[in-house]
C-alpha cells in the first residue's frame, strides 16, 4: 500500500472483543490505524464529526457489531448507507449473531461482508488480508 494507513473503526460494546480485533489487525499485511467506539450512538458521532469527535479522520474501513446498546448495528448501517457522505465507506459486520435473519437483513442494508463471532483467529487475519487485497492494496490513501 502506498500513503498512510488503512483507517480502520471498530464498533464494539465488548472491551474484549475490541481487543482481540485490534491485535489480529496488528497483523495484517499492511499498516493500519484502529479507532474504537463502544456503541451506535457514538459510532454515528464519530463518523459525523460530532462532539468529543469533531477531529476524528474519516475511517477507511468500518467492522461493526450488530447487538449494543443505545443503537444497534442494523441501525448505524442503515444511516451509513443512506448518507451521501459515508455510504461508500466498506462496512463490515463482525457480529455473535449467525441467525440467517441477522444475515439477510446485514445484506439487505448493504453490508460489505459478514462475519460471525466467536471468529476463528486464522480465519480473521485471512479476511483482514482479503480486505487489503482486493481493497487497498495498490491503492494510494488520500492524506486526512
Amino acid at each position: 500500500m502506498k500513503g498512510r494507513p488503512i483507517q480502520i473503526l471498530i464498533v464494539e460494546d465488548s472491551p474484549s472483543d475490541a481487543f482481540i480485533v485490534t491485535e489480529a489487525l496488528k497483523h495484517g499485511q499492511e499498516p493500519t490505524e484502529v479507532f474504537a467506539v463502544h456503541d451506535g450512538v457514538e459510532a454515528m458521532e464519530f463518523l459525523r464529526h460530532q462532539g468529543k469527535y469533531a477531529d476524528a479522520p474519516q475511517p477507511d474501513v468500518i467492522l461493526l457489531d450488530l447487538n449494543m446498546p443505545r443503537k444497534d448495528g442494523r441501525e448505524v448501517l442503515a444511516e451509513i448507507k443512506a448518507d451521501e457522505r459515508l455510504k461508500t465507506i466498506p462496512v463490515i459486520v463482525l457480529t455473535s449473531s449467525a441467525a440467517d435473519q441477522d444475515v439477510l437483513t446485514a445484506y439487505r442494508l448493504h453490508a460489505n461482508s459478514y462475519l460471525a463471532k466467536p471468529v476463528d483467529f486464522s480465519k480473521f487475519k485471512e479476511m483482514v488480508q482479503t480486505v487489503e487485497t482486493f481493497w487497498f492494496r495498490n491503492v494510494t490513501l488520500p492524506p486526512r
